[in-house]
């Protein structure tokens, strides 16, 4: 079974243009602790596939990115992980998009600045993919060059720290 992995409902429009017709959506929350949550009951063989906005240094906002491997963002360290090499989309109406092909960097909180470039940045995949799920693919599309409120323009999406919830 295929199942379609958003952080939230915002992003449901992501769904609708770049894989049109699924409908086996599961809203998992932002951030580690809700992906560990959201995901932990599910069978290792569903075949997954995260659509999401992210965050670049230097790719266009509006540019759409299939994921080929997911790391943690951790700049000020380096420490052995291990790779978590993505799947292709298989999608004939995606492949036809010619999407940019990029790592993506997993942190915990929204990123602001880094030096690294020709990625994106988000606050799921590299959870998703740590938990042995045997097929995992990720679509990516950039709502911002490491700004919160163009993220928030585009995507009308996660509140700051400071704000009453």
């Amino acid at each position: 079974m295929r199942t379609i992995l958003i952080a939230e409902d915002s992003e449901r429009k992501l769904v609708e243009e770049y894989l049109p017709g699924e409908t086996n959506i599961l809203v998992t929350g932002v951030g580690a602790l809700n992906i560990i949550r959201s995901l932990r009951d599910l069978p290792r063989d569903t075949e997954l596939i995260n659509i999401g906005y992210a965050g670049s240094a230097n790719y266009a906002i509006g540019t759409v990115v299939e994921v080929t491997e997911s790391r943690l963002h951790h700049p000020n360290v380096t420490y052995p992980e291990p790779r978590l090499t993505l799947q292709p989309v298989e999608d004939l109406f995606f492949r036809a998009l010619n999407p940019t092909r990029a790592v993506c960097y997993s942190n915990t909180d929204f990123v602001l600045a880094s030096p690294y470039q020709d990625c994106v940045f988000d606050m799921e995949l590299a959870y998703i993919c740590a938990q042995g799920f045997t097929h995992v693919s990720a679509i990516k599309v950039v709502s911002d060059n490491l700004s919160l409120h163009a993220y928030r323009e585009v995507a009308n999406g996660v509140e700051a720290a400071d704000q009453p919830r």
